[in-house]
């Protein structure tokens, strides 16, 4: 070691350090299933105890599922308190949000000159949040809450993106190197009113944050709109994700999210069935969302 350098942590991450990857890897894979929900009496006057058990939970598995004890008149304000009381503070401002930062999504025309999928009552595939979004405003956490469900569908399926780590670095890890190159997938730029509001975007699709030793993951798995860098690697990478979406992980959780029930996750991977609303009867899918830039604390942080 150079004197006055200090050795990095041990991190599983790493493609030189097997030991600690293995060691990592037993004990993400021991966890199955759906995590318990856990009770909120109100997010806007979280206690400590449940933000503990939140952000447990997260620290296992990057994801927690919550549950409400009434319903709360103030939606979007409630949420944004939520998220400050478990250390989310910088909301991701993205084109369809409203001006809290917190979006309804529910199937509704947009003010712009696409269609977008999570608008409609189609499917929505497998993906990370803000994956077009540039480095320095990488989504790195979200919460999904659920006002109303459909009268039929909208299942949400939920992967940890580590878990994906997990199963390409088991394949080949040098599949996992060209992921991490900086230009491994590249997302063109989007127009609206015939004015560019994003240049294309290139980056990986796993990093390793130098502030934490967290491993972030930018993917969609759309085939249109999509660049991926054309080298054998990265193609065969690619490939090898999607036969991993179509043939299933028993790792993959599927859930219904209920009215009061909602989601917090370090934004691992997801995707949405169709489904058929009612209006007539109420029954018109309504999820509030709230994208952040920070990943959650650990519990200890607290």
């Amino acid at each position: 070691m150079i004197a006055g350098n200090i050795a990095p942590p041990p991190s599983p991450f790493s493609l030189d350090d097997d030991a600690t990857y293995i060691a990592w890897r037993a004990a993400k894979l021991a966890r199955h299933g759906m995590p318990q929900a856990i009770s909120i009496g109100h997010p806007a006057e979280l206690t400590g105890t449940e933000r503990g058990a939140l952000l447990r939970s997260c620290e296992a598995r990057n994801l927690a599922l919550f549950r409400l004890d009434a319903p709360i008149a103030d939606i979007e304000r409630d949420l944004r308190v939520f998220g400050r009381h478990i250390g989310l503070l910088d909301l991701d401002q993205n084109l369809c949000a409203e001006d809290s930062g917190v979006t309804a999504i529910t199937v509704k025309a947009t003010a712009t000159d696409h269609t977008y999928i999570p608008y409609t009552n189609r499917p929505l595939g497998w993906h990370t949040d803000g994956y077009y979004n540039t480095g320095e405003h990488q989504v790195r956490a979200w919460l999904l809450y659920c006002a109303q469900p459909a009268a039929e569908g909208g299942d949400n399926e939920l992967l940890d993106h580590e878990i994906a780590y997990i199963r390409i670095r088991d394949q080949n890890p040098e599949w996992i190197r060209a992921l991490m190159a900086a230009d491994a997938f590249t997302i063109p730029s989007n127009t609206e009113g015939g004015e560019q509001i994003r240049p294309d975007h290139g980056g990986p699709v796993f990093s390793v944050s130098p502030a934490d030793g967290s491993l972030h993951m930018r993917y969609s798995a759309r085939q249109r709109n999509v660049i991926w860098k054309d080298d054998a690697a990265t193609r065969a990478a690619a490939g090898f994700l999607l036969d991993l979406f179509r043939h299933g992980d028993d790792h993959i959780l599927r859930y219904r999210l209920q009215a009061g029930e909602g989601v917090i996750t370090n934004n691992i991977l997801h995707r949405r069935d169709g489904f058929r609303d009612d209006p007539a009867s109420g029954a018109k899918r309504l999820i509030y969302r709230a994208r952040y830039y920070q990943r959650l604390p650990l519990p200890k942080e607290y």
